[in-house]
């Protein structure tokens, strides 16, 4: 047989190919660069007041979203003593001063008998055996009775964004949850509880998949990651208000109803914001990302079934599924801490004001100057690296802010506290960022679809993980640890812990677009060589 001959001066074919294709670039990244300073200058022009004014109303609402969700976190205590629901356990009996106790450590007494016969030198019963606002029945109200319906929900909704009215729907879902909440202070059973808490998951399904959806058609790429960062403000005005309300509403004891009214005056301002998105909120125009010379191509309408193939090849891409992954995990560690934070700092002897006063503006300052700060650099890096961009702005962040969760654990208040600091600071900016990444990577006929999808894949998986809590802490106790120490071990695991973790499967997303790269060039390579052979 004889043997294949190889035209030495063939090779020169794919190299001037290469070559050419090389110095295109070039030109591009010239052509990019001499319009790069006009684009740093000119970008503001494109916010508009009537933009500003849509985007200070998606904040209203999902600071609404976040203070109606997590006042259950801060007010848990004082319901489950009221309606009788959960775990019981040995606490200081509140009708004495810590002087009168005279050091006793109450929280530590394991047995009702003994709870209830610790006396003081007065022969006072300075303990008292009650409902402590945790256990099982917690964990179910604060997780799967709100986020299975949420998550679920929140599919069915972004189908439904991606064709119908958003900003009417987004005033629906925004009146429903309030009107969720504010019922939640006329509870007299646990069950009823429950039922509200599903209703309110139902309800805020829809706040962030129309919210990002309608950002996108509001904002140029250039001014998205900013807006989005913005409108992320939301969680931790939201999240610090639910500690002022939960604490200091409770303690002031309105009308003698106590954590009723912390519900009522949280969910009456969602029904007037909903009736002001209706009325002033107008449903802007789709927008298409599309590349240059490409603005002409036909829009088509896909239906249910396309929609659905369409949505799935995108989310089976290796970087997809790693980027929910660590979304996840990262979210795992805000959903623990989130339901934990009052609790923790409770039984390691903090009051309800000294709570209230620290975490009411923490989260709020650290938490919105993170996103902020976060978006705004990732828009500039994005122009430069992309993806990457991103990605490592998401994977420094988050190695950064791990000695900081773990210094809040590891501390005594006010320095616990001081420490939350920089932890929101550096550990929040991959909300907006992420957030960001999946609303490019979406074409806009599945985007609010996307956004919906990656929602609940992360809160499915991280929301969830805050079951573990009791069964790892009971471990830990079993093992003779103090139940402060007990908790404290737990979160160590469950909080700074996820920040390590999924800033390593950050790692691995670099890993898989690299060889995505590398085999979309030797696929290129391989066809060029295949066409000059048959030359």
């Amino acid at each position: 047989m004889a043997s294949r001959r190889r035209d030495p001066d063939r090779s020169h074919i794919k190299y001037d190919v290469l070559r050419q294709d090389e110095e295109e670039e070039v030109k591009q990244e010239m052509g990019a660069k001499a319009t790069e300073d006009a684009e740093d200058v000119g970008w503001w022009t494109t916010i508009t007041p009537y933009k500003v004014f849509v985007l200070v109303l998606l904040l209203l609402a999902f600071l609404l979203n976040q203070l109606d969700r997590f006042m259950l976190a801060i007010t848990n205590k004082s319901i489950a003593q009221d309606i009788q629901y959960g775990d019981k356990g040995c606490m200081d009996n509140t009708t004495f001063t810590k002087a009168e106790i005279q050091g006793i450590e109450c929280i530590e007494i394991k047995s009702e008998t003994n709870c209830t016969s610790t006396l003081n030198s007065n022969n006072s019963a300075i303990c008292k055996w009650d409902y402590n606002g945790q256990g099982l029945l917690y964990q179910i109200i604060a997780g799967p009775a709100f986020i299975v319906i949420y998550t679920f929900s929140g599919i069915f909704i972004g189908f439904l964004a991606d064709k119908y009215n958003r900003k009417n729907m987004l005033a629906i879902c925004c009146i429903f949850w309030s009107v969720m909440t504010l019922l939640t202070g006329f509870v007299k059973e646990y069950w009823q509880l429950a039922l509200l808490r599903f209703g309110l998951g139902l309800g805020e399904a829809g706040c962030t998949p129309f919210a990002a959806s309608i950002i996108t058609d509001y904002f140029t790429t250039e001014t998205r990651g900013l807006a989005i960062g913005i409108y992320n403000w939301g969680i931790y005005m939201g999240y610090s208000l639910a500690y002022a309300f939960g604490n200091f509403i409770t303690l002031a004891d309105i009308n003698g109803q106590g954590w009723r009214w912390s519900f009522f005056l949280s969910g009456a301002p969602g029904i007037l914001l909903g009736i002001l998105i209706l009325i002033f909120l107008k449903e802007p125009e789709r927008k298409r990302d599309v590349k240059k010379g490409d603005e002409s191509a036909p829009v088509v309408e896909l239906t249910g079934t396309e929609k659905i193939k369409k949505l799935l090849r995108y989310f089976i891409s290796p970087s997809v599924i790693l980027i929910c992954l660590g979304g996840s995990i990262r979210n795992a560690s805000g959903y623990v801490f989130a339901y934990s934070t009052q609790p923790y700092f409770t039984l390691i002897g903090q009051t309800k004001e000294q709570i209230g006063t620290w975490m009411s503006w923490i989260p709020l300052v650290g938490g919105s100057l993170s996103v902020l700060v976060g978006g705004f650099i990732a828009d500039r890096v994005v122009k430069k690296r992309g993806l990457y961009g991103r990605i490592s702005i998401i994977f420094v962040s988050l190695i950064i802010a791990s000695p900081f969760a773990a210094g809040t654990l590891y501390f005594k208040p006010p320095a616990a506290f001081a420490f939350q600091i920089p932890t929101y600071l550096f550990g929040e900016m991959w909300i907006g960022i992420t957030l960001a990444v999946i609303v490019e990577l979406m074409p806009s006929d599945i985007r609010t679809t996307g956004v919906a999808l990656y929602l609940f894949i992360i809160t499915n998986i991280g929301g969830n993980v805050q079951l573990l809590i009791p069964s790892i802490r009971d471990a830990f106790e079993s093992a003779d640890y103090s139940k402060a120490d007990a908790w404290r071990a737990t979160l160590y695991i469950l909080y700074p812990g996820p920040y390590i973790y999924g800033a390593l499967v950050y790692i691995l997303v670099f890993i898989v677009i690299k060889r995505d790269q590398k085999r979309a060039q030797n696929s290129t390579y391989h066809e060029m060589e295949s066409s000059t052979d048959k030359k």
